[in-house]
Protein backbone atom coordinates (compact mmCIF):
# COMPACT_ATOMS: atom_id res chain seq x y z
CA UNK A 1 0.00 0.00 0.00
CA UNK A 2 2.70 2.25 -0.73
CA UNK A 3 0.78 4.31 -3.35
CA UNK A 4 -1.38 5.88 -0.80
CA UNK A 5 -4.52 3.90 -1.66
CA UNK A 6 -6.52 0.85 -0.10
CA UNK A 7 -5.97 -2.37 -1.79
CA UNK A 8 -7.93 -3.57 -4.26
CA UNK A 9 -9.24 0.17 -4.96
CA UNK A 10 -8.20 1.27 -7.86
CA UNK A 11 -7.03 5.24 -8.29
CA UNK A 12 -8.87 8.03 -9.94
CA UNK A 13 -6.93 7.52 -13.31
CA UNK A 14 -7.65 3.35 -13.97
CA UNK A 15 -9.34 2.69 -16.58
CA UNK A 16 -11.49 0.38 -15.37
CA UNK A 17 -15.40 1.15 -16.46
CA UNK A 18 -16.66 0.00 -20.13
CA UNK A 19 -18.98 1.86 -22.09
CA UNK A 20 -21.83 0.57 -21.01
CA UNK A 21 -21.26 1.36 -17.10
CA UNK A 22 -19.84 4.73 -17.90
CA UNK A 23 -22.78 5.78 -19.66
CA UNK A 24 -24.55 4.50 -17.00
CA UNK A 25 -22.02 6.20 -14.11
CA UNK A 26 -22.21 9.90 -16.19
CA UNK A 27 -26.56 9.93 -17.27
CA UNK A 28 -25.74 9.59 -21.16
CA UNK A 29 -26.23 7.15 -23.72
CA UNK A 30 -22.44 5.36 -24.42
CA UNK A 31 -23.02 6.46 -28.17
CA UNK A 32 -22.60 10.32 -26.61
CA UNK A 33 -19.53 8.73 -25.18
CA UNK A 34 -17.89 7.84 -28.34
CA UNK A 35 -19.10 10.92 -30.34
CA UNK A 36 -17.09 12.55 -27.04
CA UNK A 37 -13.82 10.38 -27.12
CA UNK A 38 -14.08 10.84 -31.06
CA UNK A 39 -14.11 15.14 -30.91
CA UNK A 40 -11.09 14.55 -28.25
CA UNK A 41 -13.46 15.84 -24.92
CA UNK A 42 -12.74 12.75 -23.24
CA UNK A 43 -10.49 9.93 -24.15
CA UNK A 44 -10.75 7.13 -22.31
CA UNK A 45 -7.77 4.36 -22.05
CA UNK A 46 -7.61 1.46 -24.29
CA UNK A 47 -7.35 -2.33 -23.94
CA UNK A 48 -5.45 -4.26 -25.81
CA UNK A 49 -8.06 -4.89 -28.54
CA UNK A 50 -8.72 -1.10 -29.15
CA UNK A 51 -11.74 -1.22 -26.54
CA UNK A 52 -12.65 1.75 -24.54
CA UNK A 53 -11.93 1.62 -20.70
CA UNK A 54 -12.82 5.01 -18.67
CA UNK A 55 -11.61 6.20 -15.30
CA UNK A 56 -13.56 7.84 -12.34
CA UNK A 57 -11.62 11.06 -13.64
CA UNK A 58 -13.37 10.05 -17.32
CA UNK A 59 -16.22 10.04 -15.76
CA UNK A 60 -16.13 12.95 -13.30
CA UNK A 61 -15.02 14.82 -16.91
CA UNK A 62 -18.21 13.75 -18.82
CA UNK A 63 -20.52 14.60 -16.22
CA UNK A 64 -18.53 17.98 -16.35
CA UNK A 65 -19.43 18.33 -20.56
CA UNK A 66 -22.95 17.54 -19.47
CA UNK A 67 -22.97 20.36 -17.28
CA UNK A 68 -21.78 22.59 -19.04
CA UNK A 69 -23.31 21.69 -22.14
CA UNK A 70 -26.66 21.05 -21.21
CA UNK A 71 -27.00 23.72 -17.83
CA UNK A 72 -25.19 26.21 -19.27
CA UNK A 73 -25.90 26.06 -23.19
CA UNK A 74 -22.01 26.28 -24.07
CA UNK A 75 -21.37 24.02 -27.69
CA UNK A 76 -19.27 21.53 -27.34
CA UNK A 77 -16.40 23.23 -29.19
CA UNK A 78 -16.52 25.81 -26.24
CA UNK A 79 -16.77 23.57 -24.11
CA UNK A 80 -13.30 21.39 -25.53
CA UNK A 81 -11.58 24.75 -25.34
CA UNK A 82 -12.91 25.39 -21.36
CA UNK A 83 -11.54 22.35 -20.74
CA UNK A 84 -8.21 23.34 -22.34
CA UNK A 85 -7.91 26.19 -20.53
CA UNK A 86 -8.63 24.51 -17.34
CA UNK A 87 -6.20 22.04 -17.75
CA UNK A 88 -3.84 24.59 -18.97
CA UNK A 89 -4.50 26.92 -16.11
CA UNK A 90 -3.91 23.77 -13.66
CA UNK A 91 -0.32 23.24 -15.22
CA UNK A 92 0.52 26.58 -14.36
CA UNK A 93 -0.56 26.35 -11.12
CA UNK A 94 1.32 23.02 -10.64
CA UNK A 95 3.97 25.16 -12.47
CA UNK A 96 3.99 28.10 -9.75
CA UNK A 97 4.28 25.63 -6.75
CA UNK A 98 6.91 24.09 -8.12
CA UNK A 99 8.67 27.59 -9.02
CA UNK A 100 7.60 29.21 -5.75
CA UNK A 101 9.11 25.61 -3.92
CA UNK A 102 12.35 26.48 -5.75
CA UNK A 103 12.67 30.37 -5.11
CA UNK A 104 12.42 29.27 -1.12
CA UNK A 105 15.09 26.52 -1.57
CA UNK A 106 17.23 29.48 -3.51
CA UNK A 107 16.36 31.76 -0.38
CA UNK A 108 17.37 29.82 1.86
CA UNK A 109 20.72 28.46 0.03
CA UNK A 110 21.43 32.36 0.27
CA UNK A 111 20.93 32.76 3.47
CA UNK A 112 22.79 30.45 3.69
CA UNK A 113 26.30 31.58 2.40
CA UNK A 114 25.25 35.30 3.65
CA UNK A 115 25.58 33.42 7.03
CA UNK A 116 29.33 31.80 5.46
CA UNK A 117 30.56 35.15 4.71
CA UNK A 118 29.81 36.86 8.20
CA UNK A 119 31.74 33.74 10.13
CA UNK A 120 34.27 34.45 7.73
CA UNK A 121 34.67 38.39 8.58
CA UNK A 122 38.47 38.80 10.53
CA UNK A 123 37.29 39.83 13.75
CA UNK A 124 40.69 41.38 14.94
CA UNK A 125 40.17 44.41 12.44
CA UNK A 126 38.68 47.40 13.88
CA UNK A 127 37.18 49.39 10.87
CA UNK A 128 38.44 52.88 10.85
CA UNK A 129 36.12 55.68 9.74
CA UNK A 130 38.13 57.94 7.38
CA UNK A 131 36.10 61.07 7.94
CA UNK A 132 36.97 60.93 11.26
CA UNK A 133 40.93 60.22 10.81
CA UNK A 134 42.91 63.40 11.79
CA UNK A 135 46.50 63.91 11.14
CA UNK A 136 48.82 65.54 13.65
CA UNK A 137 51.62 67.28 11.97
CA UNK A 138 54.26 69.15 14.43
CA UNK A 139 54.91 72.39 12.88
CA UNK A 140 58.67 73.32 12.53
CA UNK A 141 60.43 74.98 15.32
CA UNK A 142 60.84 78.94 14.66
CA UNK A 143 64.68 80.51 14.02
Amino acid sequence: MTDGFAPGVPDDDAPVFVISVAATLAGMHPQTLRTYDRIGLVTPGRTSGQRRRYSARDIAMLREVQKLSQDEGINLAGVKRILELEGHVQALQERLLDVHAELEAMRGEMARRERAVHQSYRRDLVPVDQAAVVVWRPTPAGP
